[in-house]
């Protein structure tokens, strides 16, 4: 990395997901959502800050070590519990997750911090009170960085919809680039065609918005209504956790090395071409296959996305 580097800046929950391994028996592992695009990036070698919550205990400086062996800087405020949150995992036949969570979200503030790109989501930009700080940060922010967001819905949290639907749409606007899975779209407006709520969202503010399918690839919608639609990602799957995570930080990463970050962030994410646009959405792909191939959230470093892409491992921006 280089002072050159734009500096992107990831508020969310950080925390313990307590996965069954291999014989069912219960082990650590760090994750929650946010954490996992904070990981993704800085295994990229991009210049990331986490501004999260940690517990002063055990699990805290477990997700911390983690965190900064892959080069992200940890901002974290102390939880109010003193006990850093966790979920527990359960994983069904085809290796998909399911969570319930014991989870502490009081962020009082989002610090002052200088961004090229910011990027939010998951259950801290729902629950409060700390989803009032994630809001004011998006606002703050807008129109003098790119504004990703990665709804990712959690009903185990949120059961009620309407708070978060509301929440959620309100930062769809405000947002540059979104990220959302079709499973969040079903819960989020059930019974509705998920590219059709993506493409009403595009129209709102964002200049893409991506819907991610699993195995059967994503569809990017661009603000003009136009669709483009990339395949699947052949690939073994061991398990789910931190696919979409990995997919929106991959994405992030690609959309900066065509110059999409700052103040300009809008503009030349709606300049660029959608071969463009489909590029960075299967390097995204790609990405989140390489993470599902092992356990648990293992996004790619530089080298093994370049190796899978057949490129050269290399993080340079326009």
């Amino acid at each position: 990395m280089t002072d050159a580097q734009p500096r992107i800046l990831v508020v969310g929950e950080a925390l313990i997901d307590v996965v069954p391994d291999a014989a069912g028996t219960p082990r650590d592992l760090p994750g929650g959502s946010p954490a996992n695009v904070a990981i993704a990036l800085g295994r990229l070698e991009r210049d990331v800050r986490l501004v999260t919550l940690l517990g002063d205990d055990a699990r805290g400086a477990l997700v911390r070590t983690w965190l900064e062996a892959s080069n992200v800087t940890v901002l974290a405020q102390p939880t109010g519990s003193g006990r850093t949150s966790s979920a527990e995992v359960t994983l069904d036949a085809s290796g998909a997750a399911s969570y319930v969570f014991d989870l502490d979200w009081e962020l009082s503030a989002v610090p002052e911090e200088a961004c090229d790109v910011l990027h939010v989501g998951s259950i801290a930009t729902v629950l409060d009170p700390g989803a009032d700080a994630v809001l004011a940060a998006v606002r703050a922010r807008r129109g003098r960085a790119l504004v990703s967001l990665d709804p990712n819905a959690r009903p185990a949290i949120t059961p009620d919809r309407a708070g978060p639907l509301a929440r959620v749409e309100e930062l769809v606007a405000l947002a540059d680039l979104v990220k959302v899975s079709d499973e969040d779209l079903d819960w989020l407006h059930p019974g509705h065609d998920p590219v059709a709520t993506a493409t009403r969202w595009a129209a709102a503010g964002p200049g893409l918005v991506v819907v991610t399918r699993g195995g059967e690839g994503a569809i990017a919608v661009r603000h003009d209504g136009t669709t483009l639609e990339v395949p699947g990602v052949p690939v073994r799957v061991a398990d789910t956790v931190g696919a979409g995570d990995t997919f929106s930080g991959v994405l992030v990463d690609a959309l900066i090395a065509l110059g999409v970050h700052g103040a300009d962030a809008a503009a030349a994410l709606r300049a660029l071409s959608d071969r463009d646009v489909l590029g960075v959405v299967t390097t995204a792909a790609v990405g989140a296959a390489i993470n599902v191939s092992r356990p648990g959230a293992d996004p790619p470093s530089r080298a093994e996305l370049a190796t899978a892409l057949g490129t050269t491992p290399e993080a340079d921006e326009e």
